[in-house]
């Protein structure tokens, strides 16, 4: 007998301004330098595509935030309830934000990952994902440092 997808159940949902202290909470959760509240509430004023993942009790599973120039989707941010990390979750939510960015005419996704993000880097490596490029100092770190940022992009 096989088990149920890790998505079995859960629904996507359009991400709306009522949502953010969940996501923020979600955000805070997983993230050691999380996005602020106002990221997300900024995010959705300017239009990026913004979706939830809900199981069927309407508890948060997931979310993702996209916006697209042209011919490319950036992925700006996505996340996975801790208690769902290992499940599967996360290339559900790949699979999910492509489809999304080549039915909008997106040749390719980008994303920033930290180089000490490594459960994110092997997840994104596995889907298909190459290392492009590097940001230097891109994301905040510990003690007021920096720390750089990987640039990987997935043709769609």
């Amino acid at each position: 007998m096989m088990n149920a997808p890790a998505s079995a159940g859960l629904v996507l949902v359009p991400m709306l301004p009522a949502d953010v202290d969940e996501v923020y909470a979600l955000e805070c959760s997983v993230f050691p330098h999380p996005w602020s509240r106002a990221n997300f509430t900024d995010s959705l004023a300017a239009g990026y595509d913004a979706w939830l993942l809900r199981d069927p009790l309407g508890k948060l599973a997931g979310y993702f935030l996209l916006m697209y120039a042209l011919d490319e989707a950036h992925l700006l941010d996505v996340a996975v309830a801790g208690e769902r990390h290992g499940t599967g979750l996360g290339r559900y939510l790949l699979e999910t934000l492509c489809a999304r960015a080549r039915g909008m005419g997106a040749g390719s996704v980008l994303l920033e990952v930290r180089p000490t993000n490594e459960r994110a880097l092997a997840v994104y490596k596995r889907f298909g994902f190459a290392e492009i490029g590097r940001r230097k100092g891109y994301y905040p770190a510990h003690e007021g440092k920096r720390e750089d940022a990987i640039v990987m992009r997935h043709t769609l």
